[in-house]
């Protein structure tokens, strides 16, 4: 794990705060993130081959991934709410899990970062394969969820190094 920083959203007095990013100059920021979806071989095969019960996998996780992504601010207490440029959700096979792997990455020019919309596009992506698929496979697990890389803003460049 890296460190280093101190608690942004803890006070003095170690009670919950939002981050001041008034005086913070506007920069280009972006977050990519990713999980994935574990599941029996025979689940990822209806997927593939459109027959789970519910419709388009894939294609409904990506927009539900989309959709979270712009709503993290009314999930997450502390997030700033912010005016997203992009968000792009990549949604592929894995036949060594087996399953399916999601990226999502979103950019802005803002005050803030975007690591948040980025994992909370991925978390919901993953929530959403399993409630799509979940009558064929209750079994399935969701994980990896983590920050890959992110740019922009005063703290600089983040890439994961490593698995």
């Amino acid at each position: 794990m890296s460190g280093g920083g101190s608690l942004t959203h803890i006070g003095a007095s170690g009670e919950a705060k939002m981050v001041d990013v008034g005086d913070k100059a506007d920069t280009e920021r972006s977050a990519t993130a990713e999980g994935f979806v574990r599941m029996l071989p025979e689940t990822l095969a209806l997927i593939r081959e459109g027959n789970a019960k519910k419709g388009d996998v894939i294609g409904t996780a990506r927009l539900a991934g989309i959709m979270a992504a712009k709503k993290t601010a009314d999930l997450i207490p502390l997030c700033h709410p912010l005016m997203l440029t992009k968000v792009a959700v990549d949604i592929t096979e894995d036949a060594s899990l087996p399953g399916l792997r999601v990226a999502a990455t979103a950019k802005l020019t803002g005050k803030t970062g975007v690591e948040m919309e980025a994992l909370t596009a991925v978390s919901v992506a993953c929530l959403t394969i399993y409630d799509m698929a979940k009558a064929a496979d209750k079994g399935m697990e969701i994980g990896g969820i983590r920050l890959i890389e992110k740019t922009g803003g005063k703290s600089g460049a983040y890439r994961r190094s490593g698995g």
